[in-house]
């Protein structure tokens, strides 16, 4: 459970079903935070936060201990009044006229509150305790920007090339077409406008046989459930996704054979997943992020007091691209998912 606000005094999350026994390292914690965090360069938020993390329950000298864990993150670097002009004015493409609803009117408007993308910081913490609970049975999760603005990296023909990439600033299989991707996000941010993208992820080690075809237990729905939460994204694609329109099932199919005495495919369209069950490919997915909703130029809303259509400027300081910031939010999703599908 993620709680919290942008702006509140904190926000953080609770963990249930962690094993206990397990030896965290809390800055392994922070590594994956790190990778997150804005106010580096043009390319992002100028806020700056120092996202340390603090444990409240569910460790005990250094071991987890199977109780709820509580971790949370404090808020330092808010600037509540750049958003006090569009209280009553939400934003488009944002969750601020849905939460109004939804809250009778009661929403904390400032920086977003609960639906901004601030509350990926302790998805990312989370993800990371779940990505070591993963490491103890070989498994691993690993992602790149596979797009922004239409500019594509290098196509992943293995996913072992995933690993150095989490290392890189800008994470990319092609660093050329990443200095391609960084121009188009630069410029949309001179427009005062901004871009979105994908992603692509890979779960590595999930053995065959997990999940089932059945609602709440098919394993493309589980990660589904999990990379949804996520702000800006929109679509969800495993394996080869949307080009299995453009193909005949002689190419769609994944080939079997066998190496080192292990059934796999030759091929991974299915992305690791048939009949709502893994096959012991890696998952992989691609998700579809949005645009940041939050851009300077004029746009179109109505004064929910009054009812009258009017023209507002949003203040702030807001990411012109979110997708870069978000591949460690990506995986942390996917290191969760892993985890529900293998009944942790």
């Amino acid at each position: 459970m993620i709680f919290g606000e942008s702006h509140g005094p904190a926000i953080g999350v609770v963990l249930e079903g962690v094993p206990a026994g397990l030896a965290l390292d809390l800055e392994q914690v922070q590594k994956q935070l790190a990778r997150r965090a804005g106010g580096k360069s043009a390319l992002s938020t100028a806020r700056k936060e120092a996202d340390r993390v603090e444990v409240l329950s569910g460790l005990f000298e250094g071991k987890t201990t199977g109780a709820p864990l509580a971790m949370v993150i404090a808020n330092a670097d808010q600037h509540s009044s750049d958003y006090e002009a569009i209280r009553y004015t939400p934003r488009p493409g944002h969750g601020d006229y849905a939460g109004f609803v939804a809250s009778k009117g009661c929403l904390d408007y400032r920086g977003g509150g609960h639906f901004s993308g601030r509350l990926t910081a302790p998805l990312v913490a989370a993800g990371a305790v779940a990505k070591q609970i993963l490491a103890g049975r070989g498994i691993w999760a690993g992602a790149h920007i596979s797009s922004i603005y239409g500019i594509t990296d290098a196509a992943l023909e293995d996913v072992e090339a995933l690993r150095p990439v989490a290392e890189k600033e800008f994470p990319v299989l092609d660093d050329g077409r990443g200095a391609a991707m960084k121009a188009a996000i630069l410029e949309a941010r001179q427009a005062q406008d901004s871009v979105g993208g994908a992603i692509e992820c890979a779960v590595v080690g999930l053995p065959a046989g997990l999940g089932a075809p059945d609602f709440g237990c098919n394993v493309e729905g589980i990660f589904a459930q999990h990379l949804f939460a996520v702000p800006a994204v929109k679509g969800v694609e495993f394996g080869a996704g949307s080009a299995f329109s453009l193909m005949r099932g002689s190419e769609a199919n994944d080939p079997f054979a066998v190496r080192d005495g292990r059934v796999v495919t030759r091929t991974n369209c299915s992305g690791g997943v048939n009949g709502g069950i893994t096959n012991g490919m890696p998952v992989l997915f691609e998700v579809i992020m949005r645009p940041t909703p939050s851009i300077a130029l004029p746009q179109e809303s109505v004064d929910l007091r009054t009812g009258e259509e009017v023209e507002i400027e949003i203040k702030g300081r807001h990411d012109p691209c979110i997708v870069h910031r978000a591949v460690p939010v990506i995986e942390a999703a996917a290191a969760l998912a892993a985890c529900e599908v293998l009944g942790i």
